[in-house]
């Protein structure tokens, strides 16, 4: 039996981070409720950025350049790297407007009971960055939680050899948070606290 296409898009809304049964179908029927346009230009914009969007080459961030925007940037130096876990996370540590080094998206933290060891997120690549000779501080802002705290140690690790000196942000985050949902003043004063590891 087919499904119908309305509980199609709650399915497929359901999927989406957050979003419950409940909430999907208040968005299906809101998209529903839209003007043909609209909702074609909605459509077309999802389909634009899964055809266009992708990870930088260099510090894993999404963008629609060859390089993102933040990795050209003449005015960021190349001297102090931040790694965070997942793109959102230079969003949120973007917020802040302080931080002018560049960044390192990792695509997840090390998990091994769900399988995710170093070859499964960006870890060679940024151990490939250090080598360069040009950092000189790696910022370890992934998430303050287990998860986090395995994968910035385990970082922490493989670089001190390199020389570079390693930091930590200062824990004014929550032990569990999430960066993307932390405001920019305490992500400031993280960031400021940093401590060396």
């Amino acid at each position: 039996m087919a499904i119908a296409a309305i509980e199609k898009l709650i399915i497929r809304l359901s999927r989406l981070p957050g979003v419950g049964r409940k909430t999907a179908q208040r968005y299906a029927y809101f998209i529903l409720g839209m003007d043909r346009e609209e909702t074609v230009e909605l459509a077309n914009s999802l389909l634009e950025a899964a055809d266009k969007v992708h990870p930088c080459p260099v510090c894993g961030m999404y963008t629609d350049l060859e390089l993102c925007e933040l990795c050209s940037d003449p005015r960021r130096t190349d001297a102090v790297i931040c790694v965070v876990s997942e793109p959102k996370d230079v969003a949120a540590m973007e917020k802040t407007r302080e931080f002018m080094g560049k960044y390192h998206v990792l695509f997840g933290s090390l998990s091994p009971m769900d399988g995710i060891g170093p070859s499964e997120i960006r870890i060679n690549e940024l151990v490939d960055r250090c080598k360069g000779g040009e950092i000189k501080e790696l910022i370890l802002a992934t998430d303050p939680d287990a998860k986090g705290d395995v994968t910035a140690a385990y970082i922490a690790k493989l670089i001190k050899p390199l020389g570079i000196t390693i930091t930590r942000i200062a824990r004014g985050i929550p032990i569990g948070g999430n960066l993307e949902y932390i405001d920019e003043i305490t992500l400031q004063k993280a960031l400021e606290g940093r401590r060396e590891m």
